[in-house]
């Protein structure tokens, strides 16, 4: 082979490597998707969970990350101290980022631990994050 055809075999395998990565990367997570089924959502009786606690005062909303949060639906009190507590384990995809935009948060989360963001006392209403990229939403209802 002359010069330029190893450079051409190079980039060629570089290129299906890259492919192969982004296309495992995508598609695998280990596990089933908690948050979807096939791109579309699932019921939402499935996405609610009771994944909160008090301790020592403070409300912990724990989710998971990874191809989304599970749960995507929460149920919490409003007027107490709250902690949103991110647990991650092989996360890799966008979820691996938690946005909350009207608290001006975004964090990058560990590819394995937990996270704990301190959000404050809300009030009555509504609470949305999301992955990186914006395709992985989540809420929370304070009541």
């Amino acid at each position: 082979m002359d010069k330029i055809s190893k450079q051409n075999l190079i980039v060629i395998i570089a290129i299906i490597l890259a492919a192969g990565g982004i296309f495992f990367a995508i598609n695998y997570t280990g596990e089933t998707n908690p948050t979807s089924l096939n791109g579309q959502e699932k019921n939402s009786t499935e996405e609610t969970a009771n994944n909160v606690s008090i301790v020592d005062g403070k409300q912990i909303i724990v989710l998971k990350a990874k191809g989304g949060f599970s749960p995507i639906h929460s149920f919490a009190k409003a007027g107490v101290p709250t902690i949103l507590r991110v647990s991650t384990n092989g996360t890799f995809d966008c979820s691996s980022i938690i946005r909350i935009p009207d608290m001006n948060i975004s964090r990058n989360l560990p590819m394995t631990g937990t996270t704990d963001i301190d959000i404050g006392s809300q009030v009555a209403g509504i609470f949305d994050g999301t992955c990186g990229m914006g395709m992985y939403p989540f809420d929370i209802k304070f009541e």
